[in-house]
C-alpha cells in the first residue's frame, strides 16, 4: 500500500483524468470490430482505474461510471 498526499488541485486533475479514460474505455468497449480477448483486458483495466477514481471522486460522481454486473445465463438444455 501507498501513501499519497496531493493538494485540491491535483486531486481535480487525477479524478478528470480517470473520468476522461473511463469514457474512453466505455467507447471501445463498445466497438464490435475489437477482439474478445483485448476486451476482456480493457475490463480489467477499467475495474482498476475505476477503484482509483472512487479513491478521489464523490459517491455521485462514481456511480456514473460504476461497472455493470454481468449476468450469465445457463439454458435448461
Amino acid at each position: 500500500m501507498l501513501g499519497l498526499l496531493i493538494n485540491e488541485m491535483e486531486q481535480k486533475e487525477i479524478e478528470y483524468l480517470l473520468k476522461r479514460e473511463l469514457e474512453e474505455l466505455l467507447l471501445d468497449m463498445g466497438d464490435n470490430r475489437i477482439d474478445h480477448m483485448v476486451k476482456r483486458a480493457m475490463r480489467e483495466r477499467y475495474r482498476v482505474l475505476f477503484q482509483m477514481l472512487r479513491r478521489v471522486a464523490s459517491e455521485q460522481d462514481c456511480m456514473k461510471y460504476m461497472p455493470k454486473r454481468r449476468e450469465t445465463y445457463r439454458s435448461n438444455d
